[in-house]
């Protein structure tokens, strides 16, 4: 389900998944398949991760990248739960094609 707000998407974001919802912060980026399908596969890394165990992984490898790079947006970029949803955002059939748990191959040591 898809639910604009510009108030729950944090700024200098325009998309947001929070499972089972994608909030967008503006109406037009509905149309925009490139930003829904990074968010769709974000939606399935918190579905195969049953959802709250995703978001501990997600912040704890953000402060991770984040003591390791010293910069919110490189450490936001090299989160392996984005680095896949980057990679694959413009592969409309991704999801159809994507094994099981395929973040871990984007994780960087």
């Amino acid at each position: 389900m898809i639910l604009i707000s510009k108030y729950l998407v944090p700024k200098g974001y325009v998309g947001i998944a929070i499972f089972p919802f994608v909030f967008l912060r503006y109406r037009h980026l509905k149309m925009n398949t490139t930003l829904m399908n990074h968010e769709k596969i974000h939606l399935r890394q918190q579905l195969e991760l049953f959802v709250l165990p995703f978001y501990f992984f997600y912040a704890f490898e953000f402060l991770i990248r984040l003591l390791a790079y010293r910069s919110w947006n490189t450490a936001y970029q090299n989160i392996s739960f984005e680095r896949e949803a980057y990679a694959n955002e413009k592969d409309l059939n991704y999801l159809q094609s994507r094994s099981f748990w395929n973040f871990i191959n984007y994780i960087k040591i």
